[in-house]
């Protein structure tokens, strides 16, 4: 997932205080006993410190690397989007970047970029970061729905996502560089109760046209 938009802020009304971090993974993490590298591993905040160790993860072709000041800017804004899975070890095993954005019923949370090391792929990692990034959309943002992008071609992420709830909401052409179409995937939360938000476009767009 990646983005080009710029964030507009919309306080909303705020839900009672969040889950901890311990609590918002404790279940998931005893749904998978077996998975005892995830279940061991800690979910913490992503530092700026971090930048001088994710190479591991980056390294990975479909993983965007942007410059110092995205990220920055992301760090310092939306802190509580921004997580990071770290091994028993110390090693990054993945993490997730995000923000609020949008207004009124477009309220929502984004999935800005998400992205886990090879040697810790399916046990569950890619869930756990988007379950985080969900809940805190949910819980201190109350926005109506979470999106991503992804490329049209990535047919894994594309059955990831679906797996946890996302459906393809409308087609973005060019949106990469202009040579590769997305898919802008939605997932409704509980405050969007009709599900409007993720009833799909029946046309494409082009980058000019999205909203933020």
């Amino acid at each position: 997932a990646g983005s080009r938009r710029t964030a507009h802020g919309c306080p909303g009304t705020l839900q009672p205080p969040s889950p901890s971090l311990r609590e918002r993974f404790g279940e998931a993490a005893r749904r998978a006993p077996g998975r005892r590298a995830t279940a061991m591993s800690t979910l913490r905040r992503f530092s700026c410190e971090d930048l001088l160790r994710f190479s591991n993860v980056n390294l990975d072709v479909l993983t965007e690397t942007y410059g110092l000041s995205f990220y920055m800017q992301y760090i310092t804004t939306w802190p509580q989007y921004c997580v990071v899975q770290e091994s028993p070890s110390g090693r990054t095993m993945g993490y997730i970047l995000g923000k609020a954005e949008g207004s009124e019923e477009l309220w929502h949370g984004h999935v800005t970029a998400v992205t886990v090391a090879p040697e810790f792929r399916r046990i569950g990692v890619a869930k756990r970061l988007m379950a985080y990034l969900e809940r805190t959309s949910q819980y201190e943002y109350n926005a109506f729905f979470v999106d991503l992008f992804v490329r049209k071609s990535n047919a894994l992420a594309i059955k990831m996502y679906q797996g946890m709830g996302y459906s393809v909401y409308r087609t973005v052409l060019g949106y990469y560089s202009g040579q590769e179409d997305a898919f802008d995937m939605r997932k409704a939360l509980p405050r969007d109760v009709e599900g409007r938000s993720v009833v799909p476009l029946q046309h494409p767009i082009t980058p000019d046209q999205l909203e933020w």
